[in-house]
């Protein structure tokens, strides 16, 4: 009889486990999961918990037992995509970036929103001059501690806090100066509102980034924003691809592929190794995502791509949700009362200081930062020099819903500024660093120069010593430049 009972516990416990979703303000929404549960019924408890309306901007993340990231499939049994035991941890996050999140119709929403971009800021995926970072670090203080007052926030209160991945005394004192004498009144949910507005002009604004290498081994970030696809070297944004731009995205191995048409018919292509196939695979997927979800007017007219141009070899994948004129157009017929807001304040935070009460903590280099302007004709000139094919190009695109992006970034009169540290986001959120291994693809490439690719309707591509320079790029239709940056 008591074997009988175990062996029915034991299948009971077979049927369900526990999942844990840490949220954007570190809490965590604990849950018991059936094991034939899908992604989209997990998602659904999360969204309920915290009276969340407007989701599809959001997705559940996890890492895999080799560290590396993938986003939740709402259509597969969760089981099925976990290479581990339960119970299961995961986070939610932002998945797809608002193009304009002061539009966004909830105030619940744009908190939401606002968490992610504080935690991008920290991670130092948000980078920007040291003019803005003031502003947006205000901003928080403002959000999270209200007014000055000289009673509560002795002399030096702005270096208790942890905005940044490095601090300066002199960005201290300037965000000191800034919460004291511009932002006072200012109401949490209006302090968070002017942090998103600041925050969506700068360009890397929705970036997240996949570490990858050139062909010439140089360490190279890629991401994919709401305005289109962009790749980050050093300090600078190298490449902007409008989305309605890009044709094509194709991964072999550790191998990814960007096919683009840009100026005048001018077909691009862009190749790029990642560390591992896996995480190959998960930029490829990240990319289709995007496309799908920034460029289609209508979720009906997404269609299943192929990894491969062979029907029968590769991955194929499919985008399952709406597009983002779908979700404003929804997000418009919202009528309800404003959910409340449980903000989180002054608590101690796992991965963003920023909203601790404490000491800043020693580990994190107190170096000055300065920004680096440089103007459009100034970019153009290095890009030649150093053997790139396009320019720094300034944020715009021709969809209607995206012009509030493009009217900030034209507002910063054509320059695009960047810290002077390299563009380096934090291991912690990017835990597939790319391998120094001696036998990586990228590192042969360097040695024995680029290979050909051939198109899908056959043509070879120019080397990169073939390459010729865009004010001198062929005028037909067939041309085809093969971008090797360095």
């Amino acid at each position: 009889m008591l074997s009988r009972l175990m062996s029915g516990s034991d299948r009971s416990l077979d049927r369900e486990f526990n999942c844990t979703v840490r949220l954007l303000d570190d809490s965590e929404y604990t849950c018991t999961v059936q094991r034939d549960a899908k992604g989209q019924w997990l998602f659904e408890q999360v969204c309920q918990h915290l009276n969340l309306l407007e989701k599809d901007y959001f997705g559940i993340r996890f890492v895999d037992p080799d560290k590396q990231r993938h986003w939740l499939e709402f259509s597969k049994a969760i089981t099925k995509q976990m290479r581990s035991q339960p119970p299961y941890t995961m986070c939610l996050r932002v998945k797809f970036y608002p193009p304009d999140p002061a539009a966004l119709k909830e105030e619940i929403t744009r908190y939401l929103v606002f968490l992610q971009i504080k935690r991008d800021l920290y991670h130092g995926r948000l980078l920007c001059k040291s003019s803005d970072a003031a502003t947006l670090a205000a901003f928080i203080l403002q959000a999270e501690i209200g007014d000055y007052d000289p009673g509560k926030h002795p002399e030096g209160y702005s270096s208790k806090f942890q905005f940044f991945p490095k601090h300066s005394e002199r960005l201290e004192r300037r965000i000191a100066e800034i919460h004291k004498s511009e932002l006072i009144g200012q109401s949490p949910e209006t302090a968070e509102l002017n942090f998103l507005k600041k925050a969506q002009t700068l360009e890397t604004y929705g970036v997240d980034p996949h570490p990858c290498k050139d062909v010439s081994g140089n360490a190279a970030f890629l991401a994919f924003t709401p305005f289109g696809f962009v790749v980050l070297q050093g300090n600078r944004r190298i490449h902007f691809l409008k989305w309605n731009e890009v044709t094509k995205l194709k991964f072999e191995g550790k191998t990814f592929h960007i096919y683009a048409t840009h100026q005048e018919d001018q077909k691009i292509i862009l190749t790029y190794f990642a560390p591992t196939p896996e995480a190959c695979k998960h930029l490829w997927k990240c990319g289709v995502e995007n496309q799908a979800f920034y460029q289609f007017e209508k979720s009906s007219q997404v269609r299943t791509v192929s990894s491969s141009n062979l029907f029968f070899k590769g991955s194929r994948f499919r985008y399952n949700g709406k597009v983002a004129k779908e979700v404003m157009e929804q997000s418009a017929k919202i009528r309800r009362e404003p959910p409340e807001i449980h903000r989180a304040g002054m608590v101690p935070s796992r991965s963003c200081p920023s909203i601790t009460h404490g000491p800043r903590q020693s580990s994190v280099p107190r170096t000055r930062r300065r920004a680096v302007h440089i103007s459009i004709m100034e970019g153009l000139e290095s890009l030649r020099d150093s053997g790139h094919s396009t320019p720094v190009r300034s944020v715009s695109s021709g969809n209607s819903f995206l012009r509030s992006h493009r009217n900030g970034a034209e507002g910063g009169h054509g320059t695009a500024e960047f810290s002077q540290d390299s563009y380096s986001p934090s291991d912690s959120v990017l835990p597939t660093p790319v391998s120094d291994d001696p036998s990586d693809p990228a590192q042969v490439r360097h040695t024995n120069g680029p290979r050909s690719i051939q198109e899908e309707g056959g043509t070879e591509l120019c080397t990169q010593n073939q390459a010729r320079p865009q004010d001198s790029s062929p005028k037909n239709e067939n041309s085809i430049i093969f971008y090797t940056p360095t």
